[in-house]
């Protein structure tokens, strides 16, 4: 075998590979005795059938496995004797039509890793956000968490903006029902603004017992284009007219929610803010940091992962810009220009994935499988009733389990790099955490 390198160019590497005939011709003639002595064929004795009708049974299927056995192992061959390690798979282009007697040819291109040198992470200086909840925060999520405990009572009298109907409708566009327009024993809250245009605002005064037609216009977009900007009917049959009754936070409240006492419920409120709010500013301390490991890190990407990476991310957007109705991802974009934006971004996902992974590698770092198992665990609580699916689809599908893996891995080597670099906590306000960072750099 013959491995001659063509092509030495960044990343890009590309090799000419010959492969004798008379080695392919002895790999498949030792595949053929191998076989030979222990099939069975009628009319002879095990072992003991002539090769030339071996050869005549089974001769095209081993000349198929040498060939392919013969394309993977000098493939690897010429990577293993450089030391290279492809980044994507390596692509393999027969030369010319192969025929038995003829020596094989072909050529081997590969895109390699390249080498990554991390940089002094302890020359990083960065911000941690820290937001600690005051009483007035505690207060106005007890509020919202009574306001979602609200129940509703039948009155009588005529409804107001707070209270609920229960009512049957029918929209109709041009006189015709159209598909998902129509509902028997709905309760509408007045005010929530979950029906289109001014259908909440025509029932404020109706009382039980009253038929109404209402017009009402779709905005224009609408995710429903046949109903976009059109003005349709609905024929309401008002029900019930329900006055909402929201529970006073006292400690009757607290034992409703299973807490001793009121104070109890405070704390545990406080406790929840605190890790959601902390679970914010940790993401944007990490995408912080991110942002300095992409500054300080300019080494070349391979292609085809980058490509790869873009692929994954205009499907996502593709989609998101089908189901939103939009001509193109971003406003006032052309969809090439969208396509660049996103490419710079597949890049820079790339290079940060290489660096981490780098990292990992030279500190040792690594996911237990105790890690991926209280990863499947918590997968598996999003599913009541189909906990032991979820596990045997996990145990099954390493895959899953990779994908699992890599989002931990992840967040390991950033605490590593953040235990070396200069972090320096800030208090700031709600508003303040929740500030979007390219809104704050405006």
């Amino acid at each position: 075998m013959q491995i001659t390198e063509t092509v030495n160019e960044g990343l890009k590497r590309e090799f000419k590979v010959v492969i004798a005939a008379s080695e392919i011709d002895d790999k498949v003639g030792a595949k053929l005795t191998a076989i030979a002595k222990e099939v069975r064929l009628p009319g002879f004795r095990p072992g003991k059938a002539p090769m030339n009708v071996v050869k005549s049974r089974f001769g095209n299927a081993a000349l198929g496995e040498v060939l392919n056995e013969a394309l993977q192992d000098s493939s690897v061959q010429a990577l293993n004797e450089r030391a290279l390690k492809p980044a994507v798979q390596p692509k393999i282009d027969l030369v010319g039509e192969w025929k038995p007697g003829l020596d094989l040819q072909y050529t081997l291109a590969v895109e390699v890793l390249p080498e990554v040198v991390p940089g002094d992470f302890s020359a990083i200086e960065i911000e941690r956000e820290v937001f600690e909840p005051d009483d007035a925060e505690v207060t106005e999520s007890l509020d919202r968490l009574a306001e979602a405990q609200t129940s509703y009572a039948k009155v009588e009298r005529a409804a107001a903006k707070g209270d609920a109907v229960l009512i049957d409708f029918v929209g109709k566009l041009n006189g015709v029902a159209f598909p998902g327009g129509a509902a028997k024993d709905h309760q509408l809250v007045l005010g929530s603004n979950s029906f289109v245009g001014t259908f909440e605002d025509q029932l404020i005064g109706a009382q039980a017992g009253d038929k109404k037609t209402l017009s009402v216009t779709f905005p224009e977009p609408y995710g429903n284009a046949e109903l976009a900007g059109k003005t349709t009917e609905f024929e309401v049959d008002v029900k019930e007219v329900r006055e909402a009754k929201k529970p006073a936070v006292d400690e009757d409240f607290a034992k409703s929610m299973g807490l001793e006492n009121l104070e109890a419920l405070k704390k545990t409120m406080r406790e929840r803010i605190g890790r959601d709010y902390g679970a914010l500013a940790r993401n944007k301390l990490k995408r912080n940091l991110l942002d300095r490991l992409a500054a300080m890190h300019d080494f070349p990407v391979p292609g085809g992962m980058v490509e790869l990476e873009f692929q994954q991310i205009w499907t996502q957007v593709d989609a998101e810009r089908k189901r939103a109705g939009s001509e193109a991802a971003e406003a006032g974009k052309s969809e090439d220009e969208a396509k660049a934006d996103y490419r710079v971004i597949a890049e820079r996902r790339v290079r940060l994935g290489l660096l981490l992974s780098e990292v990992g590698r030279r500190n040792n770092i690594q996911v237990g499988q105790d890690e991926v198992n209280r990863a499947i665990a918590q997968q598996a609580a999003r599913f009541p009733g189909q906990e032991r699916q979820i596990y045997e689809y996990f145990q099954k599908t390493p895959e899953a389990q990779a994908n699992l893996r890599a989002p931990l891995f992840e967040e390991k080597v950033v605490d590593f790099v953040l235990e070396l670099a200069k972090v320096k906590d800030r208090k700031v306000s709600r508003d303040e955490l929740l500030k979007d960072p390219e809104e704050a750099k405006a």
